[in-house]
């Protein structure tokens, strides 16, 4: 079975459920979280979760990052004031901006002659305000009140005012392409972006250079987002044509992980591979249009009917199929030695990745590994060494809101924080902790206050989860890539559910009454046996 982000489901489907469950080994119950999002599988992945300590205290990536725009005190030093701005309509408290009206979060975003926003109001706005209006129309907006406020339409314009104001604008629309590429898909935000320059292009010859340096860098970008998007869809079908033929054949003639790569630190480097190409397509605007509710003082219609989080979506969907393969591997042998040795290659696999700093990773395989038809093959466990195993179940329990996985995860952000190489760079979070925490914050407090102000407060904390993230899907992967084995984990045949129960009774035969009835009805429908 596969779960999938439902466009058509609430909101609350994003948020990562958590259930208790009694471990089939030691029959104590434990608490974990599936990180299945979209719908609530029948089956869950189950995932004790807790994370590890002081293996991974070093830092983060060293370009400017979205999270570096913010003070831990204070949203801007900039904005420092300790009263009402009451002619922009700001409001500040503790030298902080808190809230305004929508209009005036506009006008503060709009360079002037001798006035330039700061980079983490820019990122700020412009991820939040797709809430209440339209890339393209905000783009709009802000032209108009340049053209209006500098006057490009006069017949002949101040050059010396234009060569002030040119630069400032300019940087403005760069730092929106580059931070948010996908809002440019859009013919009619090209079109502002051309206007908006061929305005002041008469007043320097530069600014003609500049706009095609811009536009060729935005094409680039879009042309390889555009890329790895059609590889996931080439991927995803071939994964389907394969499901399609490993339910016609025995499992003895397909390959097994261990035959493709052998090397736990080498399939941990190699999913590392793919859990950064995966993050690299996820735009911030994603994890606001996930959550995208109609805006109370709009009385036309929500601002994204159509929810663009299809890479998101794919994300999710990896996740998925990484716990099913691990669990699909582990039940295939037929012998209980190969199943055991298979169990503790995942087992090093899931530290390896612990240590590389890849936790999505290490929650999949624990997920995979806590699976019912993985988890009640007792005697296959019984000769299974389980202490480390164990250890990484301990790291990620869910206990105190993931306290241990929290604590580990800062470790790796102060690590590649004073990285000096991209391999001590990487962080890849537990993703479906992380959009329950946005969910959460989104849920938690309201868009506006009740004068119709913007909660701007609120946004400057969504932004501070946003920017990290995107801080983190930025480095670039310093291990080498073997493509055979990045074909294996997104091409290789996996059980549906069903599968794993019938292959997990033809491997240890069923304990009750219950397990018996499921394995004779699984045995009729899925051999056309009785």
């Amino acid at each position: 079975m596969e779960y999938e982000l439902k466009k058509s489901k609430s909101v609350s489907s994003l948020c990562c459920s958590l259930h208790f469950w009694q471990c089939k080994r030691c029959r104590t119950p434990k608490c974990h979280s599936a990180y299945l999002l979209f719908p609530q599988p029948p089956e869950p992945a189950a995932v004790s979760s807790q994370l590890l300590l002081a293996t991974l205290q070093e830092g983060m990536p060293q370009t400017l990052s979205p999270t570096s725009m913010f003070t831990p005190c204070s949203f801007s030093p900039h904005l420092h004031t300790s009263k009402e701005d009451e002619q922009g309509g700001l409001i500040f408290q503790d030298g902080n901006l808190t809230s305004a009206s929508l209009d005036a979060l506009i006008q503060h975003l709009i360079p002037t002659t001798d006035y330039y926003p700061e980079k983490a109001y820019i990122f700020t706005f412009l991820l939040s305000s797709r809430l209440f209006i339209e890339p393209h129309e905000l783009l709009s907006r802000v032209c108009h009140k340049c053209i209006e406020q500098q006057r490009l339409d006069d017949p002949v314009l101040d050059k010396a005012r234009i060569r002030k104001f040119g630069p400032k604008i300019l940087q403005l629309l760069t730092e929106w392409t580059e931070t948010f590429p996908y809002d440019f898909q859009e013919e009619r935000m090209i079109g502002h972006l051309k206007d908006m320059i061929h305005r002041i292009a008469p007043c320097d010859e530069a600014y003609w250079k500049k706009m095609n340096q811009l536009l060729q860098t935005l094409n680039q970008k879009l042309a390889t987002l555009s890329h790895g998007q059609e590889g996931i869809v080439k991927i995803n079908a071939a994964v389907s044509d394969k499901l399609v033929a490993f339910k016609s054949k025995p499992p003895s003639i397909q390959r097994e992980i261990l035959s493709v790569c052998s090397d736990p630190y080498t399939l941990a480097q190699q999913l590392t591979h793919v859990e950064l190409e995966r993050l690299s397509h996820i735009g911030p605007e994603e994890f606001v249009q996930a959550f995208v509710h109609k805006d109370p003082l709009d009385g036309t219609k929500p601002c994204f009917s159509d929810q663009k989080t299809s890479n998101l979506e794919a994300y999710v969907k990896w996740f998925n199929r990484l716990c099913y393969l691990v669990a699909t591997e582990i039940c295939m042998p037929a012998k209980k030695k190969q199943r055991a040795q298979v169990i503790e290659f995942f087992i090093d696999v899931a530290r390896e990745c612990f240590n590389i700093g890849n936790f999505n990773s290490l929650m999949a395989i624990i997920s995979g590994m806590n699976m019912s038809p993985v988890s009640r093959l007792k005697k296959t466990w019984s000769k299974v060494k389980t202490a480390k195993f164990f250890i990484l179940e301990h790291q990620m329990d869910p206990t105190g809101n993931f306290y241990n996985y929290r604590t580990a995860l800062r470790g790796a952000a102060h690590r590649s924080l004073t990285a000096h190489s991209n391999r001590e760079k990487i962080v890849i979070p537990f993703f479906s902790l992380l959009i329950k925490d946005i969910y959460f914050l989104n849920e938690g407090c309201a868009n506006r206050l009740p004068n119709g102000h913007v909660n701007f407060e609120k946004f400057l904390e969504l932004a501070k989860q946003v920017g990290e993230f995107i801080t983190w899907k930025q480095v670039e992967c310093p291990f080498e890539q073997d493509a055979n084995i990045i074909h294996y984990l997104h091409t290789a045949p996996i059980f549906t559910e069903d599968g794993l129960y019938l292959a997990s009774y033809e491997s240890e035969s069923p304990e009750n009454q219950t397990e018996k009835d499921r394995w004779k009805s699984l045995r009729s429908t899925i051999l056309g046996k009785t």
